[in-house]
């Protein structure tokens, strides 16, 4: 009984007119693809991106230099040296990071007790060169500057998850 079963759908082309079918139905509906430069894609808020160095709302930075985060860089991509001020707390002198190192893990913002490293939302952040991927201090607080609303969005939205 299968054999003139196989027949009848062989010879009644039943496959094509199914493929057909799905093809007509995917046809109609909306699309999904997006304009890419011109139109940006939903981003979760643990997307971990661009590396950013925090700062408070006095201006003061969040980094106290308790080296957390270079401890726990699986990739060994952070280096920090830090100094204590007259008035006793610590703070960084150099924190540079090797993005051409980095695995983008996110151990450095896990171990942080103070929020100052963070890897924000920025994706696009090709370079020419590998020095260009070098991080220092300045760079990185820079980003924080740049992405600050969003990178408190995102903290905020991932908090209860933390």
């Amino acid at each position: 009984m299968s054999f003139i079963y196989r027949g009848i759908r062989t010879f009644l082309l039943a496959e094509l007119v199914s493929g057909l079918s799905l093809t007509l139905r995917y046809m109609f509906r909306p699309k999904v693809t997006l304009n890419y430069p011109y139109e940006k894609g939903y981003l979760s808020p643990r997307f971990r991106g661009e590396h950013a160095l925090r700062r408070y709302a006095n201006g003061e930075e969040r980094c106290i230099s308790c080296k957390l985060c270079e401890a726990i860089c699986p990739a060994q991509a952070i280096t920090i040296e830090g100094d204590v001020r007259s008035d006793g707390s610590r703070r960084t002198t150099r924190y540079d990071i090797d993005m051409t190192k980095c695995i983008y893990c996110g151990f450095c913002e896990e171990a942080c007790p103070v929020d100052a490293i963070v890897e924000g939302p920025n994706f696009e952040y090709s370079t020419e060169t590998r020095e260009e991927l070098m991080y220092d201090k300045t760079k990185l607080l820079a980003n924080g500057e740049r992405w600050e609303t969003e990178i408190a969005e995102r903290l905020s939205a991932d908090a209860p998850y933390r």
